[in-house]
This record gives structure tokens, sequence and C-alpha cells, in this order.
């Protein structure tokens, strides 16, 4: 059988020198405060992953195929057009707080947010909290 070779994987790129590199200003410091924000839910260190994305936490995951590999818990990626949020688990089981969230797109694993600021802060923690829980009910959820 053939091994999968994920792409998405941790880089050793500094998180400090990855945030002063994200254009324009408003992103970077939107980006800085879901540093923050994810840190504080999550208790884990940010570190880049796939030299784009900031990721908290790590899973290992095996399917009854056999494909096994390992990815962030959570993160997001401060992307030109909108940040991307990074739900592993999806949000099927999340209507509720996506309802009460503000303006955002979603996507099975992904929340698309245009401004930060266009969003309740309380129910962001709430979803990243909430997927970080589910992800931990399937995998073991590791800091590095």
């Amino acid at each position: 059988m053939l091994k999968y070779e994920a792409k998405t994987k941790p880089d050793d790129i500094d998180i400090e020198s990855f945030l002063a590199a994200v254009p324009p200003a408003d992103r970077q410091i939107e980006a800085r405060h879901l540093v923050q924000i994810f840190a504080e839910v999550t208790a884990y260190q940010p570190r880049v992953w796939a030299g784009s994305i900031v990721g908290f936490g790590r899973y290992a995951y095996r399917y009854e195929s056999g494909h096994e590999g390992q990815s962030l818990a959570t993160g997001f990626a401060p992307r030109k057009a909108d940040l991307s949020i990074y739900i592993p688990v999806g949000f099927d089981k999340a209507a509720d707080l996506l309802a009460r969230l503000g303006k955002h797109r979603a996507a099975k694993a992904c929340l698309y947010i245009r401004r930060l600021e266009a969003v309740d802060e309380t129910v962001l923690r709430d979803l990243i909290r909430f997927g970080l829980e589910d992800l931990r009910r399937r995998w073991t959820v590791t800091a590095r």
C-alpha cells in the first residue's frame, strides 16, 4: 500500500517572523489577535504549518482504510481575502454557534471571516473550544 504524504506539515518558521510578514497591516493586527485568542482557548503555543497556517496542537489519526497521518488540531491562516479558521471536526454539530457568530462563510471544516470585528469573539472562542473538545473525543491531541 502506498503511504500518503501530507502536504500540511509543521515548519521551523518563527511565529513572530511569520506574523511580521503578514500583509496588509490590518490583517497582521487581526492575525496577532487570533494568536492570542487561540493560545488562550487551547493553552497551546502557535506553530507555523505549511508556510501559511498558524496551528495550535496536533493530532495523529488512522482510518480503518489504513490511511494515517498528523495534522494541526486547530488554527487559522491570515489570507488576503479572508481569515481562514480551521476546525478539523467540522461544523455539523455547531449550527447554534454559527448562527450567533456573525458575518462568515463556512465549509466542511473551514470558517471564512472577512473581518474579525464582524464576528462575536465570545462565540468564536466557543467554536474553537467546541472543535478542540470534539477532536479530543476522536483522537489524541498533543501540544506539539
